[in-house]
């Protein structure tokens, strides 16, 4: 039987792809066809938006010509693909000519005509209307956002509004944005969508404001700090056809998704206990909006969704109950530690401010455990590790700029896909996570150290 592998991202799908498929499985017996990742197609210099892997897979297979579709995933896979899979013909569009001689050495290649006048760009360019983003809050966080932005097709940042109207003048000089608006109702006739990233307590009004108008909403985590307040807003969004998102960066980082996806296959066996742990000093600036307790500073409220996330992604959010224990100080937690009881698991999660710790995330399973270094919320490599250290794998990727593109990329691919939730966040997690920051606000279950 003779093997023929081919890759492409098929990104909105055409008859292009279909004719080059056809081609591909006219040299052999039995195609194989490698589709690229959402981390992986950066050769555009955008990332893509219009159609994530899963769909991308399912639209390949539904042309009829795959025997069989995998994930290309990484550089170099290509190499190990051929050799894996016994491949005698490596085929690809000539537009690509001369660039795959490399694998002569492992296979034929074979470079097939492309079909003149069609492509996914112009495909794209034609059909894609850029996604109008303002942005409320020009603060640090905020910074980060238009050159993330930037990177992200189907996307333009316009306009942005801050209550110190001096800020959001310095912050489009910076970012070389058109506008800045010194009231939300000329902010919102110029906009789709709003990018919050104000101080935590004023979230909840923004949110419900932007939805109100009609605007598509991503807010900075934690997104809002009380359960009921989380779970109106998303139901409220939903009720308008609108998408209400929380910008939880590690949530749609590559490789942690890699890794919660391996977790749940059971390479590790059964998880029975997570520890994850975050902190961070700052040299004792009491004078930080994180160390007031009048705008919901401390450990908790600051970093808390983070070490959360992977907990709630592998034991889900039924946990038996929580108990929590805070190092107090001024009316602010400079450190905070929460231990979940799950039916049969047990997980712990540590942040802080004033308290410096490793800062790794462990998954202890009934067959290994997984390993990520600090800082493990900027997840680049994870390590496999069991009894016998010969079966151990490592396993790298690439971070990329700040790490908020991927989180963009999510959120204007659920607006232009009229997607309410993402597999990389759900809902109920995020109102999962309210749910502890308002067990902690309520003190319930909680001991002062």
């Amino acid at each position: 039987m003779k093997k023929v592998i081919t890759y492409g991202t098929y990104d909105l799908l055409h008859q292009g792809h279909i004719n080059l498929l056809r081609r591909a499985k006219e040299l052999g017996d039995y195609l194989i066809v490698g589709v690229t990742s959402d981390s992986y197609d950066r050769g555009r210099g955008k990332l893509n938006v219009r159609n994530n892997v899963l769909e991308r897979v399912e639209a390949v297979k539904v042309t009829g010509y795959a025997d069989e579709v995998i994930i290309e995933d990484y550089v170099g896979q290509k190499i190990d693909d051929i050799q894996k899979y016994n491949v005698d013909i490596f085929a690809i569009g000539s537009d690509w000519s001369g660039q795959f001689d490399y694998l002569n050495e492992y296979c034929k290649v074979v470079y097939l005509p492309r079909t003149e006048g069609i492509s996914s760009t112009q495909l794209r360019a034609e059909s894609t209307v850029d996604v109008k983003v303002g942005v409320i809050g020009c603060g640090r966080v905020a910074n980060r956002f238009p050159d993330e932005a930037s990177v992200v097709s189907g996307i333009d940042v316009c306009t942005a509004y801050d209550k110190d109207f001096s800020k959001s003048c310095e912050f489009i000089s910076k970012h070389r944005i058109k506008f800045c608006d010194r009231d939300l109702e000329c902010f919102f006739q110029k906009v789709d969508a709003v990018y919050i990233a104000t101080p935590h307590l004023s979230h909840y009004s923004l949110i419900k404001k932007s939805l109100e108008q009609g605007k598509h909403v991503l807010c900075e985590t934690p997104m809002v700090l009380n359960a009921n307040e989380a779970k109106e807003l998303f139901e409220y969004a939903e009720s308008k056809g609108l998408i209400l998102m929380e910008a939880n960066k590690t949530a749609h980082c590559p490789a942690f998704n890699h890794l919660i996806v391996m977790v749940k296959s059971g390479v590790i066996g059964e998880v029975v206990d997570v520890e994850a742990s975050l902190s961070k000093l700052w040299d004792d600036d009491m004078s930080l909006r994180e160390f007031d307790p009048e705008q919901a500073g401390g450990s908790m409220y600051e970093l808390g969704s983070y070490p959360l996330l992977p907990i709630f992604k592998l034991l889900g959010t039924n946990y038996q109950n929580l108990n929590l224990y805070s190092r107090m100080q001024k009316n602010v937690d400079m450190y905070t530690k929460g231990v979940f009881r799950y039916p049969h698991a047990v997980c712990s999660f540590k942040v802080g401010l004033g308290v410096k710790t490793e800062g790794n995330l462990v998954i202890s399973g009934t067959k290994g455990y997984a390993y990520v270094s600090a800082p493990w919320w900027k997840t680049d490599y994870f390590e496999f590790r069991y009894e016998d250290q010969n079966q151990n794998k490592k396993f790298f990727y690439k971070w990329d700029g700040a790490g908020l593109r991927y989180e963009i990329q999510e959120f204007i691919s659920c607006i232009i896909n009229n997607r309410f939730s993402t597999a990389r966040l759900r809902r109920r997690e995020s109102i999962a996570m309210a749910g502890v920051m308002q067990q902690f606000t309520n003190r319930i279950n909680f001991n002062e150290l």
